[in-house]
């Protein structure tokens, strides 16, 4: 009996599924602000995520700025709301619109403007340095130059609890004097 009623249930859910797609597309046509957030949000994750290049990534951090705002922005509407002055011996009761989420943007917008300003002068600054702006290249020539460590294998990595010095190649027999930068008498 339990399991008639469960197909009954479920044939009543698959036929009211249009009239839900339907309250749905209505939803989204009346909250297209929070369709343009997700759309901008996730689209800005991407760039910064999946992009090699700098620049990209910085233009991708921009989108997911903006995504926010308008987040901020949609999120402080209110329908028949008024500004949030009351005039002197006016009504005091009614429907404001609270200031607080249109400062706070005001506030990001100038910060996200000058951490944009900053991130491409860092931009321009490593491409005169390395000739690159793609993540991939710097790492590599990072490398090569000593600044981060290299990748190695597991059993290269010194797991058995030897230490890079360990690992140096012999020379013959000569050693450097401390203070002497690396030079040997010969």
């Amino acid at each position: 009996m339990s399991a008639l009623t469960g197909a009954a249930d479920l044939a009543g859910i698959a036929g009211s599924v249009p009239a839900s797609a339907a309250g749905a597309v209505e939803i989204l046509a009346t909250r297209h602000a929070y369709v343009a957030f997700a759309l901008l949000l996730c689209i800005g994750l991407y760039m910064m995520i999946a992009n090699k290049n700098l620049v990209k990534k910085i233009i991708g951090l921009n989108l997911f700025q903006t995504a926010i705002f308008l987040l901020f922005i949609a999120s402080a509407y209110v329908e028949g709301g008024s500004i949030p002055i009351v005039p002197t011996g006016g009504p005091e009761g009614g429907l404001y619109v609270s200031p607080l989420p249109h400062v706070l943007v005001l506030t990001a917008i100038v910060v996200g403007v000058s951490l944009t300003a900053v991130a491409l002068a860092l931009c321009i600054r490593i491409y005169d340095e390395y000739g690159t702006l793609r993540t991939d290249t710097l790492r590599e020539l990072l490398r090569d130059e000593g600044s981060i460590p290299s990748r190695r294998s597991a059993g290269a990595s010194g797991t058995d609890g030897a230490t890079a010095a360990d690992a140096a190649p012999e020379t013959d027999g000569a050693t450097a004097a401390p203070g002497a930068g690396g030079e040997t008498d010969d």
